[in-house]
């Protein structure tokens, strides 16, 4: 028996360990997918692709990608769809893919992958500051957990200001360019300042979008606990939303048609790999870690995004703009510090109460 014993505790810090490596190293995998889809979209994009095109077929491939793995883990739930299931696909699909894909993609169209990035970083605070507006969620004011939630939002707010209106000196950190990118920005400074005033209303349309998508989805999993399922339909149901309004607003069938280009790469990378790959890897962390640890790593993508961006692109770095990128890593931990802490004080609480019920049993 000792020796058994001995072996099942080898045995178990063996998969500890493993674990310990796999969870930081598949976040970081995600956030490199992520920083890929960023730069292939922004080219595809200078290019002349519409969005709602890279929309619709890359939901297509995402469906066609997750459809045997529904097949295989999850075939018996399939029974479980019904109207109100199919409800609540409709509006997650149509916050997720039409709205927070097509404002995303019509705001980085016209600003740049590294100040994009940045509202994919205020999503996980737009979805908390929602969810407290419709009484989804409360903010605990008078404990330390919630007032590092409201701290955390505040920096996380004034950083993207200090990004979106301070510039200060322009840096030269690295060989920038690579690619010989060209945008097809105007170079009329008040054009310039335009597209950034509209860029970011779209992508704040997205961060909301985003948020509201969340807030469905969280309701669409207690009426229909699917991983596979709900991905495979919510992409499905979400291209064909897509075409039906990019339908008004991509006339020319030729943009329509996919070559062998950076237009196919861009919608089967991000179709395999952002919906996919990292689909998968994210629900496998949550499993084990919980919610608020893929979100610790979103800083990760911003940096990166911001090196290559400027590396292969050639956009340009400000010194206002990495001090506001600090302010908002900043708080963006101080933010996901509060709300695990806050979680964890809600898990002990109804681990309490359900020892109670035990005892008094």
């Amino acid at each position: 028996m000792p020796a058994a014993m001995a072996i099942e505790r080898t045995e178990g810090e063996v998969k500890a360990a493993r674990e310990a490596v796999m969870l930081p190293l598949s976040m970081v995998i995600v956030q490199l997918i992520v920083v890929g889809m960023l730069v292939l979209s922004k080219m595809a994009l200078a290019e002349g692709m519409s969005p709602f095109v890279i929309i619709v077929y890359r939901n297509l491939i995402a469906a066609a990608a997750v459809l045997p793995l529904a097949i295989i883990f999850e075939r018996e739930l399939w029974k479980k769809v019904n109207w109100a299931v199919g409800g609540w696909i409709f509006a997650n699909a149509a916050f997720g893919d039409v709205m927070a894909m097509g404002f995303y993609f019509y705001g980085l169209q016209i600003t740049s992958a590294t100040y994009s990035s940045i509202f994919l970083n205020l999503i996980p605070i737009a979805t908390f500051m929602i969810a407290v507006l419709i009484r989804a969620e409360k903010l605990t004011w008078g404990k330390w957990p919630g007032k590092m939630m409201l701290m955390g939002a505040l920096l996380c707010v004034g950083g993207t200001m200090m990004v979106s209106l301070l510039k200060g000196r322009l840096l030269h950190l690295w060989p920038e360019n690579l690619l010989k990118f060209h945008a097809g920005a105007p170079a009329d400074p008040a054009s310039t300042h335009h597209n950034m005033v509209v860029g970011t209303l779209w992508l704040l349309g997205s961060c909301l979008s985003y948020a509201l998508y969340f807030i469905v989805q969280a309701k669409l999993v207690k009426v229909f606990p699917s991983t596979y399922w709900m991905t495979m339909l919510t992409s499905l149901v979400g291209s064909f939303q897509s075409l039906v309004v990019g339908v008004f607003l991509v006339h020319d069938r030729a943009e329509w048609r996919l070559k062998w280009d950076l237009q196919l790469l861009t919608v089967v990378y991000s179709g395999v790999f952002n919906t996919g790959i990292a689909f998968l890897l994210i629900s496998w962390v949550i499993k084990r870690s919980g919610p608020i640890y893929p979100p610790m790593f979103n800083s990760v993508s911003l940096i990166l995004t911001t090196i290559f961006d400027s590396m292969l692109l050639g956009t340009d770095i400000y010194l206002g703009s990495v001090l506001g990128t600090v302010l908002i890593v900043v708080g963006l931990y101080a933010f996901l510090w509060g709300k695990g802490k806050e979680l964890k004080l809600a898990a002990g609480a109804a681990a309490a109460q359900r020892q109670e019920q035990q005892d008094a049993v």
